[in-house]
């Protein structure tokens, strides 16, 4: 077996590949005399079908594994769900040969499908066949690993209100609450605002708990002590506190505790921000159908320390919903051509069927998004949309109609990532009507995307002035579909749930034609006075 990959002429050989006579020589014929290589012992495994015995004796819940190579076996989280390790059987398998090793997320880590949570590596070429089975043995344990499924609830929010609380603060509260609901398919049903008393804030939980299957109050003022007014609510509603406080910074201001069989949290102040926090935690619990018992949260002080790290690792391969066991990184392409243009005035016509350099802007986009290295590119139509489809033909690409365009953006965002291709994993937003944009441009996007593993949102700008396109990870998709109204990516971006990385493309991202003296500033001519059919 070849111990290291050999590259000469047009011989290409990995690492481990079983030489053969037509090897040696075809390596001999390229002047090299000397190759290093490595000899199985008697009951030896290989890499490859070691790491597969593995993965095959895998049996953890909603977890999925992928075809070994180099050695390697990476595990994927088939629901959305809290990744449950057991420490003590994953210490005493890795303990067993350093040559056989599983490395995985951290305990109650949130997880999305198509996230990968796990990997199996065996490190040198082969192992012995007796520890193999040893290893075997300890993974086949159900609660070696698992995914506990996110449980869809229906929630509700109590509000107290101070003077001193704006009413955009509460606004913006409620928001980020639907958005960290989301990911679990929960809903956000209801929401009161009542004054900052223990009765009003009981009331409003005994009527909730009526209806409700999780109750979240977010105080105007923070909670000092066990007898402050979200945790004298509580009881007064005939309820249990289970826990004021945690170890968790930010986050130590939590309140938690039940009313009959519905969990009721008492948010801290932190929780009004997207940045994770220990609120973030509970919920996650909470969500996976396991209610924390106050020794739970005390556990929580280490690794607790969230204001100034990073707690996520950074994964070898990105969220992707299908095929997961690829290392591709793909981009598809939607191309947003839904509006109504409505500030280019009925003389004008519409701004995507103005001419530039003798082309139909709406051609040239798709055109230019088609030459870019991108998997493939969605047009959603709506408004004409059979005169911009006619203007398509022939490019390629895939149509998806919006029919609710009238609503606002929110729609045909969400229409474009239905209709890609699953195996996606990011969606570069194209609007429309910027005509600077070059295929260079978005792949200059595309290759940041890739360097940054598929896990941030990628933003062109010019200097410091943002702008577009948008590349948005799949890890994103399920905030971007509960998105609603004339809203697009700026509202994830501006939830802070993701990092963003700017990208520099100059004046191409800012230069948008929503006007017609816009499109004769950009060198273009107008539908009304311009071809009719400006291919």
């Amino acid at each position: 077996m070849l111990a290291h990959s050999l590259r000469t002429g047009s011989l290409r050989l990995k690492k481990g590949h079983v030489l053969t006579a037509g090897d040696l020589e075809a390596i001999g014929q390229g002047g090299i005399s000397t190759v290093i290589v490595a000899r199985l012992d008697d009951g030896d495994v290989g890499e490859d079908a070691a790491a597969d015995t593995l993965a095959a004796a895998f049996t953890g819940a909603h977890i999925r594994a992928a075809n070994a190579s180099t050695g390697r076996v990476n595990l994927f989280a088939t629901q959305a769900g809290l990744f449950c390790p057991d420490r003590g059987l994953i210490d005493g398998f890795n303990r067993i040969d350093p040559a056989i090793t599983y490395a995985c997320l951290a305990e109650h880590v949130a997880v999305q499908a198509g996230e990968m949570v796990a990997t199996i590596k065996i490190i040198p070429l082969a192992v012995a066949g007796v520890t193999l089975e040893q290893a075997g043995r300890v993974i086949a344990d159900p609660g070696f690993s698992r995914v506990a499924p996110f449980k869809p609830v229906r929630a509700g929010l109590i509000a107290t209100m101070l003077p001193t609380l704006k009413t955009s603060v509460m606004d913006k509260t409620r928001e980020r609450l639907a958005v960290r609901l989301a990911p679990s398919g929960s809903s956000l049903v209801e929401e009161s605002r009542v004054a900052h008393t223990a009765e009003a804030v009981a009331a409003e939980i005994a009527r909730m708990a009526a209806g409700l299957e999780m109750i979240m109050v977010f105080g105007a003022s923070a909670v000092t002590d066990p007898e402050d007014v979200i945790p004298a609510a509580i009881r007064k509603a005939g309820g249990h506190v289970e826990r004021v406080g945690m170890p968790v910074d930010p986050g130590n201001l939590l309140v938690l505790g039940t009313v009959g069989d519905v969990p009721v949290i008492g948010a801290p102040g932190c929780a009004r921000s997207p940045k994770e926090n220990g609120f973030d935690w509970v919920l996650a619990r909470l969500l996976a159908g396991q209610m924390p018992s106050t020794a739970d949260i005390a556990a929580m002080g280490v690794g607790g320390l969230l204001t100034e790290i990073v707690t996520r690792p950074q994964l070898r391969q990105p969220v992707v919903k299908s095929n997961p066991d690829g290392a591709d990184l793909s981009v598809g392409i939607v191309l947003l051509a839904a509006g109504r243009a409505s500030r280019m005035g009925e003389a004008a016509g519409h701004k995507l069927l103005a001419v530039f350099d003798g082309e139909l802007l709406i051609r040239r986009l798709a055109r230019m998004a088609m030459s870019s290295t991108a998997r493939q590119t969605v047009v959603v139509t709506g408004y004409r949309g059979e005169d911009i489809a006619a203007q398509l033909d022939g490019l390629g690409v895939h149509l998806a109609h919006n029919p609710a365009f009238e609503s606002g953006m929110a729609s045909s965002l969400k229409c474009g990532l239905g209709a890609l291709d699953e195996t996606s994993a990011g969606a570069l937003i194209l609007l429309g009507d910027m005509p600077a944009l070059t295929a260079a441009h978005l792949d200059r996007l595309i290759a940041r995307f890739v360097e940054h593993q598929g896990r941030a949102i990628i933003r062109a700008c010019d200097g410091e002035r943002r702008g577009n396109p948008v590349i948005l990870p799949r890890a994103a998709f399920a905030e971007a579909m509960a998105l609603t109204g004339d809203v697009g990516a700026r509202a994830l971006i501006e939830s802070g749930v993701f990092p963003v990385v700017d990208v520099e493309i100059g004046p191409a991202a800012r230069l948008d034609v929503d006007t017609p003296e816009a499109v004769r500033a950009a060198g273009g001519v107008t539908e009304s006075t311009g071809s009719a059919d400006g291919q």
